[in-house]
């Protein structure tokens, strides 16, 4: 990066004569480095799976999540610092929240969304604060359907039928160009995540991984909930088998 050095990388405030942000990217290089969460929005719902890397023999399995429930019908999933991604977790629950408690109603997921993209956005026009080092996949069933959207460090927010970030979103990308979403079930959907899952894995062997599987729609009545053991434990059999058939 030609303004490394020269001053313009010291401040989330400050821009390169080139109008780039290199805190913003930084962050954005931070999320690169974490393990891949991807986001499908099938016919009749949403699943959200994360390769979550195992730093250490003596985490305890299940612990740990990057997948977490922000309302009854909204889930999150994050890539990048683990920390960063609890904290708009928790920020995303109280704008779900403050909606029911106002409208008494539960939060669309777009509402949800905007205003964590708001949130985030402002930690990137302070030189007191630093951006966020995570991106966010949000789903959920709400009135208007299924849906899934990204929030980036930016601030921006994207929304997909299919979604991935963190290290190996590029080959993620490619498979979920694969599918027809408006055609794949719920239970389909699980089998094709942990499939992808899996394969981007395989391109970064040198750490050991827990797939985290969550999903929302018709099979779990709307609500929010991680995807059954024995239906998580099926799809990553297929994934590897998937795999040797690959190879």
């Amino acid at each position: 990066m030609t303004s490394i050095g020269t001053g313009y990388d010291l401040s989330a405030s400050t821009y390169s004569p080139d109008g780039r942000i290199f805190q913003v990217e930084y962050a954005n290089k931070a999320v690169e480095n974490s393990g891949t969460a991807i986001g499908l929005r099938v016919k009749d719902g949403v699943v959200l799976a994360v390769e979550k890397l195992i730093h250490s023999k003596l985490l305890v399995p299940a612990a740990n999540r990057r997948i977490q429930t922000i309302d009854k019908h909204i889930g999150l999933a994050s890539a990048g610092y683990l920390a960063d991604g609890r904290h708009i977790s928790n920020r995303a629950r109280d704008e779900a929240s403050s909606f029911r408690e106002n409208y008494r109603a539960p939060a669309t997921l777009q509402y949800v969304v905007d205003r964590v993209g708001l949130y985030v956005q402002a930690y990137t026009l302070y030189s007191s604060v630093r951006p966020f080092g995570c991106s966010t996949i949000l789903g959920a069933v709400d009135k208007t359907g299924p849906a899934l959207f990204v929030v980036e460090p930016s601030g921006v927010s994207y929304g997909y039928r299919g979604a991935a970030v963190g290290k190996g979103r590029q080959l993620a990308k490619t498979e979920l160009e694969k599918l027809k979403f408006s055609e794949l079930t719920m239970k389909e959907a699980v089998t094709e995540a942990a499939r992808i899952i899996y394969l981007v894995h395989d391109d970064a062997k040198e750490k050991d991984f827990e797939l985290e599987m969550s999903w929302v729609g018709d099979e779990t009545n709307g609500i929010h909930q991680p995807v059954p053991k024995d239906l998580s434990d099926e799809a990553s059999r297929k994934a590897k088998e998937a795999l040797e058939n690959f190879e």
